[in-house]
């Protein structure tokens, strides 16, 4: 047709833009009714189709009001990852895959405008003194910007990472063969008991989708704290249930707020239940020491199997004590009771691959702690290009002395 709808829409757009009376509230209806006519004054005598006046309207809605180009992406129930790499290399993974947008930003300045509006409404701030934030959108999306003089891309480089509408529930994962159902079942009672719980994997294997999950077998009658760095976990049916958010430091002076400042905090708010959304650092100190005050905790961490998980806990806790490494190995072996570690397969499936018990005592020839594995995932056979397999038993639970004082069994394995 050789209509440039790209040029149109940055014309209409100014146009709209400069007809705006900013003494007033303008609501998205009339919005809607500023950009109609502009469209309908412009496109009055071209051969413009029903179809690209209605992407026209809605793109300029969204570069005004919204986040531009990436608006309909991060609609799109289906995406799961949105990655910007500058101005004009937009990605976003859909169905485990990751693909190119055809979407651009029409300028660096537009692009540096939708960060600043998403770092904005979380009270944070992002520029070239303090170039790296982590942010949320209103839905709940996870977003991490890093800006120039880091970024060393056409623009600033944003990655969002998008959760369910529906927080993922524990049937749906065994519907999606992440667990099976005597697994869950198995898991439930471990809650239900108190266990400690900590949840390992690598990046996108689940981890906040499992712990979400499994935050619904804690009985509803217990006081649940959610701790997190940036609010993503979507605990529900919880009555008694407090929500706090760490903080950084801003231009106007505020303090930040660490996730080691929030769980002190937590201790004194008569907790059942503390759940850290993720330890990455010394707030791992505190995570141990409320598990081992008599606390229910369960968390996540970044590893590739169960037992790195328990190397990486040491390290995060040197970061903030210099204890002997047995007495370091001797507060986890005693506050973490099960170990659960996730895994993208090759197929991009995410599975529960292993299900540890962590012994109370060191091993007393190397010094480590002692893991007995439960359950671990061993792959069958590939089926329409999808791995089959199955969850094995390993070992049997032995530290069962909450179980008892809670007056539950486990249920019994399936014949």
């Amino acid at each position: 047709m050789g209509l440039d709808l790209e040029g149109l829409r940055s014309q209409i757009r100014e146009q709209v833009i400069g007809s705006l009376d900013f003494s007033k509230e303008i609501t998205d209806e009339e919005m809607y009714e500023l950009i109609d006519r502009e469209i309908s004054g412009r496109l009055r005598h071209l051969a413009v189709s029903l179809e690209d006046k209605k992407r026209l309207r809605r793109q300029i809605f969204h570069s005004i009001r919204k986040l531009d180009v990436l608006q309909a992406l991060v609609d799109d129930p289906t995406i799961t990852e949105i990655m910007v790499n500058g101005i004009d290399n937009i990605f976003y993974e859909k169905d485990g895959v990751i693909q190119r947008s055809e979407s651009r930003f029409e300028s660096r300045q537009k692009l540096e405008d939708v960060v600043q509006q998403i770092v904005s409404s979380c009270n944070r701030v992002v520029n070239e003194a303090s170039p790296i934030v982590d942010a949320r959108l209103e839905n709940g999306s996870r977003v991490n910007v890093v800006m120039s003089p880091i970024a060393l891309n056409n623009g600033p480089v944003v990655t969002i990472r998008r959760f369910p509408d529906k927080p993922i529930t524990m049937e749906r994962l065994i519907e999606l063969g992440s667990i099976s159902e005597y697994l869950k079942s198995y898991i439930e009672v471990l809650v239900k008991a108190g266990y400690n719980i900590f949840i390992s994997g690598g990046t996108g294997s689940g981890k906040t989708t499992f712990l979400n999950a499994l935050s619904d077998f804690i009985p509803k009658d217990q006081r649940l704290i959610s701790i997190e760095d940036n609010a993503e976990l979507q605990i529900r049916g919880v009555p008694n249930l407090v929500r706090m958010e760490a903080r950084n430091a801003n231009v106007e002076g505020c303090r930040p707020i660490s996730i080691r400042d929030l769980i002190k905090s937590s201790l004194r708010m008569r907790p059942d239940w503390i759940v850290v959304g993720e330890v990455r650092g010394d707030e791992c100190v505190d995570m141990l020491q409320a598990m081992n005050t008599g606390h229910m905790a369960m968390s996540t961490g970044h590893a590739n199997s169960a037992e790195d998980m328990l190397s990486r806990i040491e390290t995060m806790v040197l970061m903030g004590m210099e204890i002997p490494l047995p007495a370091i190995r001797g507060q986890i072996a005693s506050g973490i009771d099960i170990v659960i570690h996730l895994g993208r397969l090759r197929d991009k499936t995410r599975k529960v691959l292993e299900i540890c018990e962590l012994g109370k005592e060191l091993d007393p020839v190397s010094g480590k702690i002692q893991v007995n594995t439960l359950f671990r995932f061993e792959e069958e056979r590939v089926e329409d290009e999808k791995i089959v397999g199955k969850w094995r038993r390993v070992g049997e639970l032995k530290a069962t002395e909450k179980l008892m004082a809670a007056g539950l069994r486990l249920p019994a394995e399936p014949s």
